[in-house]
C-alpha cells in the first residue's frame, strides 16, 4: 500500500508539473515579439489573408481562450498543426522521437561503459598515479561541454581522419524499407548487419560527444562509492577467504556500490536527452532536437509547444521510473 501510495503521489506530481510547463511555455512563446503568421504569407498578402490565417490558428482570440482550446486538443491527442510544415504536430514529433531516443540510449550505454571502466581502474590502482590519471581524465572530460566535444570529434574523425560520418542518420545509398522509425532497433531485429553498421557509424560521434561528460560523472561517483565500500566488513571478510583484489572489487564491492550510480544515471539520462538539441544540429542528425531548433527559428508555435511538452513528459516519466526503481532495488526502502 505504501508503494502504491508513493506511485500515486508521484503521478499526481507529474501531472501538475506537466500542466505548469504547458502554461509557462504557452504564455512565454506568445509574448515574444514577432508574428508567426507573417512568415507564412507572401509579400503581397492583404489584411483579409492575415485575418483568415489568424482565425485558422486561433490567434484572433485571447491568450486564455487559445490555451483552453489548445489544452482540450492536447487531452485528446491533438497538438495542433505546424505553421511552417503544415502537418499535424503529433505526427511530426512522433516521427522524429525514435531517432532521438536511439541516439540517447546509445550515448547512455557508452557513458556507462566508459564511466564504470574508469571507476574500476581507479579503484584497483587507488592511492597511486593511475588514480590520479583517472581523476584528471574525468575532470577534463567534464569541463568541456558536449557540443565542443562534438566539434573536436568532427575535426579528428571527420576531417583529419575521416572514418565516421559527420552528418545525417543513414546513408541515402542504402535501400531499406523501414516499417518503423526505430531504424537501429529494427535493423537489429532483422539482422541487417550492413544497416546496423551504417547507422552506428552515423550515430557514433554524436553519441560519443554526449557520453563523454556523463562518463566522467559516472566514474567519479562510482569510484568514490567503491572506495567507501572497500573498507566495509564483508569486503574484508572476502579478502580473508583468499579472494583476489579484482574479485573483491567486481563481485563484492561493485554490486553494493553501484546503486547510487544507477540513480544518478537515470536522472542524468533526462539531461542527456535535452543535450541532443545542439548535438543533433551540429551533426545534422534527423532527430527531435534538430526539429526543435527549426521550430524556434520559424516561430512555429504549435510545433514548439508539442516538442517542449514531449520533452517534459520524457523528463518526468524517466525521473518517476528512476524513483520507483530505486525503491525496488533498495531493500531498506522496499521493506519500510
Amino acid at each position: 500500500m505504501t508503494l502504491l501510495r508513493t506511485i500515486f503521489l508521484r503521478l499526481l506530481t507529474t501531472a501538475i508539473t506537466l500542466f505548469g510547463v504547458a502554461v509557462i511555455v504557452f504564455v512565454v512563446i506568445r509574448v515574444v515579439p514577432g508574428n508567426p503568421i507573417a512568415m507564412m504569407l507572401p509579400p503581397g498578402a492583404t489584411e483579409a489573408d492575415i485575418a483568415r490565417l489568424q482565425a485558422q490558428y486561433g490567434f484572433d482570440k485571447s491568450i486564455f481562450d487559445q490555451f483552453l482550446i489548445w489544452l482540450s486538443g492536447v487531452l485528446q491527442g491533438d497538438f495542433g498543426t505546424s505553421i511552417s510544415l503544415r502537418q499535424p504536430v503529433s505526427q511530426l514529433v512522433l516521427n522524429r522521437l525514435p531517432a532521438t531516443l536511439e541516439l540517447s540510449v546509445m550515448a547512455l550505454l557508452m557513458a556507462v561503459l566508459m564511466g564504470v571502466t574508469l571507476a574500476l581502474i581507479g579503484t584497483r590502482f587507488r592511492d597511486g598515479k593511475t588514480e590520479g590519471v583517472v581523476d584528471v581524465t574525468a575532470g577534463m572530460a567534464l569541463s568541456i561541454p558536449d557540443f565542443l566535444w562534438g566539434l573536436v570529434l568532427i575535426l579528428l574523425f571527420g576531417v583529419f581522419w575521416p572514418v565516421f560520418h559527420i552528418s545525417g542518420r543513414i546513408s541515402p545509398a542504402l535501400n531499406v524499407d523501414f516499417t518503423t522509425n526505430f531504424y537501429l532497433f529494427e535493423a537489429i531485429a532483422r539482422l541487417r548487419f550492413d544497416v546496423m553498421a551504417d547507422l552506428a557509424a552515423h550515430m557514433f560521434m554524436p553519441a560519443l560527444a554526449l557520453a563523454i561528460p556523463l562518463a566522467a560523472i559516472v566514474s567519479q561517483l562510482l569510484k568514490q562509492s567503491l572506495k567507501e565500500t572497500m573498507h566495509l566488513d564483508y569486503v574484508t571478510l572476502a579478502r580473508t577467504k583468499g579472494y583476489g583484489e579484482n574479485h573483491v572489487i567486481t563481485r563484492e564491492a561493485l554490486p553494493n556500490a553501484i546503486l547510487p550510480t544507477l540513480t544518478l544515471v537515470g536522472v542524468q539520462f533526462t539531461f542527456l536527452i535535452g543535450g541532443t538539441v545542439i548535438i543533433e544540429r551540429l551533426f545534422s542528425y534527423e532527430g527531435l532536437g534538430n526539429m526543435a531548433i527549426d521550430a524556434v527559428i520559424n516561430r512555429d508555435l504549435p510545433l514548439i509547444q508539442g516538442i517542449v511538452i514531449l520533452f517534459a513528459m520524457l523528463f518526468t516519466l524517466v525521473n518517476l521510473a528512476v524513483d520507483m526503481l530505486y525503491v525496488v532495488l533498495n531493500p531498506r526502502l522496499r521493506h519500510a
